[in-house]
């Protein structure tokens, strides 16, 4: 059992930028691939950003590519997001995942936070 808890959101201002973490509770965190997935107002939830057990391997979707970054800390349990460049239409609900491997982080995550809100103002 994981459970996860999300902070880091906030008001800023298009072009700056947040740190969200993703805290995780429970033993086996270092067996989960982790993921950051996003939700905004009237859209479904979509994936953002997905990190391996050991950290090596990382994914994103295309459209933050170049302003999110994803990484971990097994030892603090902990996974973390950095996002810059931050535009408005990155306005939307963050929800940290835990999952057995990226297939099945991507199909159905096992584990969810309860989410944490960003909002980007012009």
């Amino acid at each position: 059992q994981v459970q996860l808890v999300e902070s880091g959101g906030g008001l800023v201002q298009a072009g700056g930028s947040l740190r969200l973490s993703c805290a995780a509770s429970g033993p086996t965190f270092s067996y989960y691939t982790m993921g950051w997935f996003r939700q905004a107002p009237g859209k479904q939830r979509e994936f953002v950003a997905g990190i391996t057990q050991s950290g090596l391997s990382t994914y994103y979707t295309d459209s933050v590519k170049a302003r999110f970054t994803i990484s971990r800390d097994n030892a603090k349990k902990t996974v973390y997001l950095q996002i810059n460049s931050l535009k408005t239409e990155d306005t939307a609900t963050y929800y940290c995942a835990a999952a057995i491997n990226y297939e099945t982080l991507m199909r159905e995550a096992a584990y969810w936070g309860q989410g944490t809100q960003v909002t980007v103002s012009s």
